[in-house]
């Protein structure tokens, strides 16, 4: 038996629960892994309120570290008493121990502590395909990542700063905005009093930038238009204050014959070798020191509940680990 949080309703925080579950035997391509640290992320509120569906009753989490106990037939590439850390494959990792997919393992450098693991495997990844795929930033780039404070706005502004680009960060803090500048943010829009259009286009003057990265969504998102240069790039990878909706096409025109898209990691690491590599430039950038990665709390398990209140009501810094 392990200790897990499911939810058999959908709805706030107060309906995730506690419960004990047998775990079971690993199946072909499958393996047991105990957690020793699991990351929270947006994701996993969205599961919870049902702005992405799932079947219910469901566990929760995509991201966390550990040991592997034991592996299924097939599975190679992992043994018993391997460090692992993952990100992604089906909710359920707000566990003490899970059964999951192998192939979304991913062996864990030595040098790299467990907790900080679950802190960035889903953070830093998505970083990684957002700054090295979705549009691959050059030096010299001007780029505007909102929430830059958050875990991975942290990511997200240091990484930049090594490949040579000067970062615009939106907070909604002076507290967030001495963060963000800390961890490589050259220029920081406190949004809850400035206008982040206009002053994006003061920083440039006037000519905006060539990609945003917004993961807020609804209230953000047309703001992240007017800061485009002609032809640039809207990236929506997350909807924190509410998904988008209605967008009319023509507008991508008036403003400039803009591109957008909306990715997700689970699309980018599909393939096997796709994920190991982008592990591997993830875990080469932590450990060059190019990367730190800011745990802002950690929570027991049992009290996954209020590390999402403490999430949706942005009063997180960095990432947020839950601890079996």
């Amino acid at each position: 038996m392990a200790k897990v949080i499911r939810f058999h309703e959908n709805g706030g925080p107060e309906v995730l629960r506690v419960e004990d579950l047998a775990v079971g035997e690993p199946g072909p391509g499958q393996a047991l892994v105990r957690h020793i640290a699991i990351g929270v992320n947006f994701i996993d509120c969205y599961h919870r309120s049902g702005l992405y569906p799932v079947s219910l009753p469901s566990g929760l989490g995509s991201e966390g570290a550990g040991t592997v106990e034991a592996v299924g037939p097939g599975v190679t590439h992992v043994k018993p008493g391997d460090r692992v850390a993952y990100a992604g494959g089906p909710p359920g990792a707000y566990a003490e121990a899970r059964v999951m997919p192998a192939d979304r393992l991913v062996l864990l450098p030595d040098d790299i502590d467990p907790r900080r693991a679950a802190a960035m495997m889903l953070k830093g990844l998505t970083v990684q395909y957002l700054v090295r795929r979705t549009y691959r930033v050059k030096p010299g780039d001007t780029v505007l990542f909102h929430a830059a404070a958050g875990g991975v706005g942290l990511i997200a502004c240091q990484w930049l700063k090594a490949l040579g680009a000067t970062v615009i960060g939106t907070v909604g803090s002076d507290e967030k905005a001495r963060v963000a500048r800390a961890n490589g943010a050259d220029h920081v829009i406190v949004y809850t009093r400035e206008s982040f259009p206009e002053k994006v286009r003061e920083l440039t003057g006037g000519k905006g930038v060539p990609v945003v990265y917004d993961s807020v969504g609804k209230t953000t998102f047309m703001g992240s238009l007017d800061c485009l240069q002609p032809l640039g790039l809207m990236v929506s990878f997350g909807n924190a204050s509410g998904p988008v909706q209605g967008l009319d096409l023509v507008v991508l025109s008036q403003k400039g014959s803009l591109y957008v898209t909306r990715p997700t990691l689970m699309t980018y690491s599909a393939k096997r070798e796709d994920l190991e590599a982008m592990a591997a430039e993830l875990f080469q950038v932590v450990r060059s020191r190019q990367v730190r990665i800011e745990i802002g709390k950690a929570f027991p398990l049992a009290e996954a509940a209020q590390a999402h209140r403490e999430l949706e009501a942005r009063r997180t810094i960095g990432a947020t680990i839950l601890m079996p």
